[in-house]
């Protein structure tokens, strides 16, 4: 029998939350990426030349969180920095030849991991699961935009 905790849908949804965590470590370390790199090079292959607090607003990101993220990622050499000719008290981050390459590579990774967390469900089954993902995303969207407890 399970005790209370093994029962818990939290605690069943942290240990998923934990395994993605793992496996998308695993997937993107093949390809050179850490944490918090996908999003950001996702957001500039649809628009390269944003600035440092547009990627921070769309990816609702602390500006410090991706101050340490470009850095690496300009580091490895994915991104560069240039001052926006229109106003140059902004920089704008651009991706490099080699943040371009990677596109192909972060949409296999995305697709692998969707294919290997959905295995075995019916057409029906995702469907319901994705309805209930969105109620949950909501629920908390709405605790954090509300201030509620």
């Amino acid at each position: 029998m399970l005790n209370e905790h093994e029962e818990s849908l939290y605690a069943l949804f942290w240990e998923i939350i934990r395994y993605h965590f793992i496996r998308h470590h695993q997937l993107f370390s093949t390809v050179g990426l850490y944490r918090g790199q996908p999003p950001i090079l996702e957001l500039l292959w649809k628009e390269d030349g944003r600035t440092q607090k547009e990627i921070a607003e769309a990816l609702k990101l602390k500006p410090p969180t991706v101050t340490l993220i470009l850095r690496r990622m300009e580091k490895a050499g994915l991104i560069k920095r240039q001052s926006d000719p229109q106003d140059l008290r902004s920089i704008r981050i651009y991706l490099t030849k080699k943040g371009k390459s990677l596109e192909k590579d972060v949409r296999e990774i995305r697709a692998t991991l969707e294919r290997e967390c959905f295995a075995h469900f019916t057409p029906e089954e995702r469907v319901l699961l994705r309805r209930f993902f969105l109620q949950v995303r909501d629920n908390l969207q709405k605790t954090i935009e509300g201030g509620e407890r």
